[in-house]
């Protein structure tokens, strides 16, 4: 059976799931499977989704922390907003100065979990798509650090390539476990995958507070 046919279904599987579901997008079960398997979005957790349109993942990770967490999303697009008052959402630029400022003004307290499906717009120049993936991952790690309590939780995209090697390094140096994760339903063929970064060694002083 063709590899390519087999995906098409997988893609076409997950997308009617998550209408069946009533989730925003297929993108929902890349979250709902890794934190099935590594259980870093818990219960009561401050969760700040960062990328989040259509708000999947917000739908997700709503779902895992229940109504006495708080999950805010933020993204560069108007979200559709959430009747949950524990569910607030934000327009705003991830690579803009003050971002942390603004994000942090939203929370009840430090950030437990930091996750980020922020993806750069695909020219099909894969070596752009990638500098411009690894950037967006660098940013989000950067508002991560800012917005962490000691021993929270990030988890982020990337794409393979180049540039991973001394990201994925970057990120060792700042968490005490780093895992790649393939979500089932990530697309076998596609060079996405997700960074999983488990207890901040450290706050240490962020970069916009510097």
């Amino acid at each position: 059976m063709p590899k390519a046919w087999i995906q098409d279904r997988k893609r076409e599987y997950y997308y009617k799931k998550a209408k069946e579901e009533n989730y925003r997008s297929r993108a929902t079960y890349k979250l709902v499977q890794a934190n099935e398997k590594y259980g870093f979005i818990q219960r009561n957790d401050i969760v700040v989704d960062l990328g989040a349109a259509p708000g999947g993942w917000i739908q997700a990770a709503r779902k895992m922390t229940g109504k006495n967490g708080f999950v805010l999303g933020v993204d560069l697009k108007p979200i559709d907003p959430f009747t949950q008052e524990y569910v607030r959402t934000i327009v705003a630029d991830l690579t803009e100065p003050g971002i942390v400022e603004q994000i942090r003004s939203f929370l009840p307290r430090e950030a437990d979990v930091v996750i980020s499906d922020a993806a750069p717009n695909i020219t099909g120049v894969w070596e752009v798509d990638h500098a411009r993936q690894i950037d967006l991952a660098t940013k989000s790690l950067e508002i991560a650090q800012c917005l962490l309590r000691p021993s929270g939780n990030f988890f982020v995209k990337v794409f393979e390539g180049d540039l991973l090697n001394d990201f994925i390094q970057t990120v060792k140096n700042l968490f005490e476990t780093v895992k790649i994760v393939k979500p089932q339903a990530s697309r076998a063929k596609s060079s996405e995958m997700y960074l999983l970064a488990l207890g901040l060694k450290s706050k240490g002083k962020c970069e916009e507070e510097s």
